[in-house]
């Protein structure tokens, strides 16, 4: 079991990406944030960031963290997403393969370890990200219906989770 600990336990669990502040990620020693998109942002199904995403990169600009959308989404929408708010993206990123998170961390100039994956799936977001040592932060996701593709991932997904919250590992922070 000490490997499904090492693979899938976030860093920090929280109920919304806005929770994740400037302060927060200060006390975590982060300068940049590679972010999920679907169901992490917005639901699967919503094309445009709302006024919450909108005010949360202003944020995230205004304290001076970088940020960068990673997501398994097909390019039409997630440059659709970003592209309007300046946010630079990877799509078809594959997660949980490591090849795009190391590129993320490149492209945002910032030390691995200064730099913190968002995400609402452990199979693919914090795996990917305890895959090549990265901070990483659940997230609820913000509906509870998931696109076909995913389906699988939270049923495994939700296995681990109890097992988590049955050790103590995975405790929500405000």
């Amino acid at each position: 079991m000490k490997v499904i600990k090492k693979l899938f336990l976030p860093t920090s669990y929280v109920d919304n990406f806005t929770n994740i502040t400037p302060a927060r990620l200060n006390q975590l020693g982060v300068r940049a944030v590679i972010i999920d998109l679907d169901n992490t942002l917005v639901g699967y199904d919503e094309m445009d960031a709302n006024e919450k995403v909108i005010d949360w990169f202003k944020l995230m600009n205004d304290n001076d963290f970088k940020v960068t959308i990673v997501s398994n989404g097909k390019k039409k929408r997630v440059s659709n997403f970003a592209d309007p708010h300046d946010i630079d993206y990877i799509f078809n990123a594959q997660k949980p393969l490591s090849r795009n998170y190391k590129k993320a961390i490149r492209l945002m100039g910032v030390p691995k370890n200064e730099t913190i994956m968002v995400g609402d799936q452990l199979m693919t977001d914090i795996f990917g990200a305890n895959l090549i040592g990265l901070k990483s932060v659940l997230v609820i996701p913000v509906k509870s219906r998931d696109g076909y593709a995913t389906l699988l991932n939270r049923r495994m997904e939700a296995i681990i989770m109890r097992y988590f919250r049955k050790k103590g590992l995975l405790v929500k922070e405000d």
